[in-house]
């Protein structure tokens, strides 16, 4: 099948309320630019000079998605673009984004990453860490203005067992929904993404609005 009617099927079956990321990272712009052309304005990067290279080249409505690990020293690279930073898993790196976001006169989205997952390899805040940093985004609001947090990332154990990946998507909903009570001013968050190809169902089950979907859209890497 065509990358266009992957993209019309799994859009099909999508809540309205969900949005789709299409995960270009390592694809041609030739497969991208056919994903936009059936209507895809939504990408994921994982390396800021190949989302760099693509925004270069491609129509200016698309929003770039920064799905990676971000390096504090390469958030200048996109900051003059970038849409939404998924893995925010630091203060560091988000006073980076906001400093790199003033200089580029703007206002960047972000996520905060918790780490969910049992592999260590996945990178991520724990919940401590998590209200750290929403502690003092709330107390340094004129200082962090240019950055807004929107949301919460996570991403499952890569393993075949549904009721684990069902448990850590269930984990991060429940932070999501406990920090949403806590109706904190500039931190309401509408945002929370989880579920790739392998296991999108699931997390929209368990309250996803966003997936990251690469290989059911552009075939294999």
């Amino acid at each position: 099948m065509s990358i266009a009617q992957n993209l019309q099927n799994i859009q099909a079956n999508l809540p309205h309320e969900v949005t789709l990321v299409a995960v270009s990272k390592t694809k041609p712009v030739s497969d991208l630019m056919e994903a936009y052309n059936a209507g895809q304005r939504i990408f994921g990067e994982n390396k800021i000079q190949e989302m760099v290279d693509k925004w270069e080249q491609m129509p200016k409505d698309i929003k770039w998605h920064m799905i990676g690990h971000v390096q504090t020293n390469k958030v200048k690279y996109m900051a003059p673009f970038v849409n939404l930073i998924h893995g925010v898993d630091s203060l560091k790196l988000l006073k980076e984004i906001n400093k790199q976001a003033i200089k580029n006169n703007r206002t960047i989205d972000c996520l905060l990453q918790l780490h969910i997952a049992e592999e260590e390899t996945k990178f991520g805040l724990d919940e401590n860490e998590l209200d750290e940093i929403l502690h003092f985004v709330q107390n340094n609001k004129e200082g962090m203005k240019n950055v807004r947090i929107v949301g919460l990332m996570g991403m499952a154990t890569f393993t075949d067992n549904q009721d684990q990946i069902k448990k850590e998507f269930t984990l991060l909903k429940t932070i999501f929904d406990k920090i949403n009570a806590l109706d904190s001013v500039n931190c309401q968050l509408n945002v929370l993404s989880m579920g790739m190809s392998g296991d999108y169902p699931l997390a929209i089950e368990c309250g996803s609005t966003m997936v990251r979907i690469g290989s059911s859209i552009f075939g294999g890497r």
